[in-house]
């Protein structure tokens, strides 16, 4: 597997997570059938695909990526859907996660 399709893999599996974790409110305990389903699916799918990414892309490296953009982007799917706007402090937050992704993945080394 080459370094793109292994960039690829943490793509989809990003967006799958973000869908995942997006959907999980409207299953509502996991009551609504519909939702649940495909929350189900497409957390089967998102592992899968993180798990692809990481044969090439280090264990911390790729697993980091996936959680602070997961974590920022399903934050912002709350204040569109669902009006859930963080505080300063979630903000500042938000700021940082942001913040040690991009550093993990410029200046971070593994050896």
């Amino acid at each position: 597997m080459t370094n793109l399709s292994a960039y690829i893999f943490l793509i989809l599996s990003i967006i799958l997570g973000i869908t995942s974790n997006g959907l999980l409110k409207s299953t509502n305990g996991f009551t609504n059938l519909s939702p649940t389903i495909f929350c189900i699916i497409s957390i089967v799918a998102c592992i899968f695909c993180l798990s692809k990414a990481m044969n090439v892309i280090p264990v911390g490296f790729s697993y980091a990526t996936y959680g602070g953009l997961t974590i920022t982007a399903v934050t912002l799917f709350g204040i569109f859907k669902y009006n859930q706007v963080p505080n300063f402090y979630g903000v500042i937050g938000i700021f940082f996660i942001i913040i040690g992704v991009i550093l993990l993945n410029t200046l971070g080394k593994t050896t």
